[in-house]
C-alpha cells in the first residue's frame, strides 16, 4: 500500500475536462442537473454547471495539501481513500466522487481527446465502482472482471499520479492506452465515432474503402429494450471502416432506414421510457453519434404508426419517411448500395 498526499483523482479528471471543454448538460445524481456528453441537440460547450464546477475544482486544487489519498492496487482494480481533516474540503471531495460515479454508471464521458480516458469510457459497462463516504472523505473501489479493463483502471491511476506530480502541464498531455491482454490481441480503434463500432486498421488489405461510396443500411434488427440495439453499433463500425480502417480515410455517405423490430429505437427519451418502462432510451447516445458523423437517419412512418407511436415522439435529428419501402427504393435509385441488418 502506497500513501501519498494527492488531489483526488476525480478533481483531476475535472481539471482535465475544464481544459478541453465541458459537454452538454444532463441529469445527474439526485434531482439536480448534471453534466456530460449527450442530449438530443448535439451541441457542445459550457453547460449550466460549468462555473460552479470550475469553482469547486479550483477550491480542491488550491487546498490539495490538506487532502490525503491512499492508493492500493488490487488484482482486479484499485482501491482509493481520499480524505481531509477539514470538513468543508471533505464535503467537496464527496461531491466530486458522486459525480464521477454518475459518469461511470451513465457512460457520460469527459476528456475524450485523451486516448486513455476515451478508452476507459468505452468500457464503462465493465467497470464496477463502489463508493462509501467516510467521516473525512470517501473510499472508492474500482474493479472489473475483464483483464484489459483492469489494465485501463491501473493505467488511469498512473496518469492521475502524473497530474499530481506535474499539475496542469501533465493535464495538457495525451496518455497512451495499454495494450490488449495477450500478444495476439487485435488493436482496435475508433477513427470517427469514439464509443461505438471499433475497427482494426488494415492498410495493406485488398478492397480498400473508396471515396464517394454511398450506403443505405436497412435496419430491422430488434433487441432488449434496456440495451443498445447491436445493429446501431454495426452502423457505427461502417462509419469507422471508411474513416480509418483502410490505408487512408475515404468519404462515404451513409443512410439508415429503421423499421420492423427496430422502429421504436428512434423514440425520444420520454416516449421510449414510457413505452418500455426503462430509464431513458439506451440507443440515443449511439444514434446521436451517428447523426454527428453525418449519417442520415430515417424511420418508416407506416411502422411507426402501426406501433402506436407518433411522429412527434421521434428524436429531432431523425426524419419520418412515408415508408421504409419508398425510402429504400429512393436511396437506391440515388446510387446507394443496399446493406440489410435484420435478425
Amino acid at each position: 500500500m502506497i500513501r501519498t498526499y494527492l488531489v483526488p483523482y476525480v478533481v483531476l479528471l475535472l481539471m482535465a475536462t475544464l481544459l478541453s471543454g465541458i459537454a452538454d448538460a444532463q441529469r445527474g445524481p439526485g434531482n439536480g442537473r448534471g453534466f456530460g456528453q449527450g442530449g438530443q441537440g448535439g451541441q457542445h460547450g459550457q453547460d449550466e454547471r460549468h462555473d460552479e464546477d470550475r469553482q469547486l475544482f479550483h477550491f480542491l486544487l488550491t487546498n490539495h495539501e490538506k487532502i490525503s489519498r491512499t492508493v492500493r492496487e488490487l488484482p482486479n482494480g484499485v482501491e482509493t481513500l481520499t480524505e481531509s481533516d477539514d470538513p468543508a474540503i471533505a464535503a467537496k471531495i464527496q461531491e466530486h466522487v458522486r459525480w464521477m460515479q454518475y459518469r461511470v454508471e451513465e457512460s457520460k464521458p469527459i476528456r475524450m481527446r485523451d486516448p486513455l480516458f476515451a478508452e476507459i469510457f468505452r468500457h464503462t459497462n465493465k467497470i464496477k465502482m463502489v463508493r462509501v463516504d467516510t467521516d473525512k472523505g470517501v473510499r472508492v473501489t474500482e474493479t472489473s472482471d475483464d483483464p484489459y479493463v483492469v489494465k485501463l483502471i491501473k493505467a488511469h491511476a498512473q496518469a492521475v499520479s502524473g497530474f499530481v506530480a506535474k499539475g496542469f502541464s501533465e493535464a495538457m498531455k495525451n496518455h497512451p492506452v495499454p495494450e490488449e491482454v495477450g500478444a495476439d490481441s487485435p488493436k482496435y480503434s475508433h477513427p470517427a465515432i469514439a464509443k461505438y463500432g471499433k475497427v482494426v486498421t488494415l492498410p495493406d488489405a485488398t478492397q480498400q474503402p473508396r471515396d464517394g461510396s454511398r450506403i443505405v443500411v436497412d435496419v430491422t434488427h430488434g433487441g432488449e429494450p434496456d440495451k443498445l440495439n447491436t445493429a446501431l453499433d454495426k452502423v457505427a463500425r461502417f462509419v469507422n471502416i471508411y474513416r480509418g480502417a483502410g490505408k487512408k480515410s475515404a468519404q462515404v455517405d451513409i443512410a439508415i432506414v429503421l423499421h420492423g423490430d427496430a422502429t421504436l429505437t428512434i423514440l425520444n427519451e420520454d416516449a421510449y421510457a414510457a413505452r418500455f418502462q426503462t430509464k431513458g432510451n439506451p440507443n440515443l447516445d449511439c444514434l446521436q453519434a451517428l447523426h454527428e458523423a453525418d449519417v442520415q437517419i430515417f424511420v418508416c412512418g407506416q411502422s411507426l404508426i402501426g406501433s402506436k407511436a407518433k411522429p412527434d415522439q421521434v428524436v429531432v435529428f431523425a426524419d419520418v419517411a412515408v415508408s421504409a419501402l419508398t425510402a429504400l427504393v429512393n436511396l437506391q435509385t440515388d446510387g446507394y448500395a443496399y446493406v440489410p441488418l435484420g435478425k
